[in-house]
């Protein structure tokens, strides 16, 4: 006995896939990267925390550790 096979009633749609991004999803990325372009172009305005030493001598140690 021959098992029927299905067929699909409308055929599958050739191309790529057709979506849409919302507003915010173009928009957040643009702002984070002028942000910091903008931290880039005008570093003066960017203030590091006055407390955290440990930072700065732990890039000093490792410009001597490269320097040797």
């Amino acid at each position: 006995m021959a098992a029927r096979t299905h067929t699909r009633p409308h055929p599958a749609p050739r191309g790529g896939v057709d979506t849409r991004l919302p507003w915010w999803a173009l928009a957040l990325p643009t702002l984070a990267f002028l942000a910091l372009l903008a931290l880039v172009l005008h570093p003066a305005e960017a203030h590091a925390t006055a407390g955290e030493p440990a930072i700065s001598d732990l890039v000093e140690r490792a410009q001597q550790l490269i320097a040797r």
